[in-house]
């Protein structure tokens, strides 16, 4: 049986690891981040602590925010899927983008949440699937296993 801390520890280690691969994209591909994009790293990273928190203090409630991000990254991630299935709309120039580029972490970690890219410039597959594709794998992958925690937690 799969202990709570380690499940926990473990899809925190695999968010923080997205995150890198998102920057070696960035970095090494030179693949600008969209708003969205930028959105999803917040949420990978919330997922991330949260479930760090929960390893070693209080597992449901850790567990339970890390869920809620997840959720919130589910969204996120249909809504870039969607903006790719439909050409016409965009995510590009718009206050969000302004929005983003403007908060604390933006300004002090540019690298990592700083918004440049078009939402329609993650068509490019990486192993077969675009991008979002990826990113909503993870999030459906992260929320999966911290229900079962939940579920399991209240049996």
């Amino acid at each position: 049986m799969i202990h709570t801390r380690s499940l926990l520890l473990s899809i925190a280690i695999a968010c923080f690891g997205l995150i890198g691969v998102a920057l070696y994209l960035q970095i090494g591909l030179d693949m600008l981040p969209c708003p969205l994009c930028v959105i999803q790293r917040y949420l990978f990273i919330a997922i991330g602590i949260c479930c760090l928190a929960g390893a070693y203090t209080k597992p449901k409630l850790g567990t339970g925010l890390a869920l809620m991000a997840a959720l919130g990254g589910l969204y996120t991630a249909g809504k870039h899927l969607y903006i790719l299935a439909h050409p016409g709309l965009s995510c590009g120039i718009d206050p969000m983008e302004t929005f983003l580029n403007k908060i604390p972490t933006a300004t002090y970690l540019p690298f990592l949440f700083h918004a440049d890219g078009l939402c329609e410039d993650a068509l490019a597959p990486w192993f077969g699937l675009s991008i979002p594709q990826w990113s909503f794998l993870g999030f459906g992958l992260c929320t999966l296993g911290l229900a079962w925690l939940l579920i399991r937690r209240a049996r």
